[in-house]
């Protein structure tokens, strides 16, 4: 029931993520720009944690987890979301997006390594299956290398941020973690915004839109990510946060009348597979 439940949760955290790209167009749309969006992601965010926090009564972090709280929100977030967010000036959307989703394999390695996790040959299969998948539901085009290169370093920090966190989620619960983590990357990017000059929604549409970041693109999918990380291990949230794509495509199809190709179709149907085999697996896993 634990790993069954960790799952759910990631799922929930990946379908809630690929709604932020969808959030982002309407924000742009009315004005804002990249460093007001973030801030006001992650520092209204953060208040809200906080305010939560209170009521739990529990307390802030201290010492090292606090440290490493503190890095995953102003170097994990900060750099993962800067480093993306500048890639697509550079190269194609596609591309980056495809890059960025190399942090699988990034998260296996790393894991193997550091975690001494186990590599069985169904996670292979998936994680080969996960990526097949993302290439082809993002469709990639060529680009220049210096936005190649901000990808695949964008995904490599989100790697270090999984695991880094799957430790750390063993000593604070989720509302904890996730209050330091905003507030460390909001008060980044205030600072990023102070300097570069502030774009405040101009109308209800761009407000609605921020809302949409902060609780449907933030606050659900991070919590329930290291909710579930922490019963599933960094490997299976990893790609089980593959079906992400699928749904930021679909929505954007259904709002926005973006083409789905039939090339797309089977992309994302290689990550519903990847999803289904690692499924399957981790049920049949007993319960430590």
């Amino acid at each position: 029931m634990k790993r069954f439940t960790g799952i759910l949760l990631i799922g929930i955290s990946a379908a809630s993520f690929g709604t932020l790209a969808i959030f982002g167009r309407f924000a742009y749309a009315d004005g804002m720009d990249t460093f007001t969006v973030l801030f006001l992601r992650f520092g209204l965010s953060a208040a809200f944690m906080t305010i939560l926090l209170i009521l739990r009564k529990e307390p802030y972090p201290r010492g090292r987890i606090l440290a490493q709280l503190v890095g995953m929100g102003a170097v994990g977030y900060v750099g993962q979301s800067f480093l993306y967010m500048t890639a697509i000036k550079y190269a194609s959307a596609g591309l980056v997006a495809l890059l960025l989703y190399l942090y699988p394999f990034f998260v296996a390695v790393l894991s193997v390594i550091f975690l001494h996790e186990k590599l069985t040959r169904t996670k292979i299969i998936a994680l080969v299956l996960a990526l097949v998948g993302a290439a082809l539901t993002v469709g990639p085009v060529s680009g220049q290398f210096i936005g190649a290169a901000m990808a695949i370093v964008a995904a490599l920090i989100y790697s270090i941020y999984i695991i880094i966190g799957t430790n750390v989620m063993k000593h604070v619960s989720a509302v904890q973690s996730t209050a330091v983590i905003f507030a460390s990357a909001g008060a980044v990017y205030g600072i990023l915004t102070f300097v570069n000059g502030a774009h405040f929604p101009t109308g209800n549409s761009g407000w609605l839109a921020v809302l949409g970041i902060i609780f449907i693109s933030t606050i659900i999918p991070v919590t329930t990510f290291l909710i579930g990380l922490e019963r599933v291990g960094p490997t299976n949230a990893a790609m089980l946060s593959t079906i992400e794509p699928i749904v930021t495509v679909f929505l954007a199809t259904w709002l926005f009348g973006d083409q789905l190709l039939p090339i797309v179709l089977v992309g994302g149907g290689l990550i519903l597979t990847a999803v289904v085999l690692l499924t399957r697996s981790e049920l049949r896993t007993k319960e430590i």
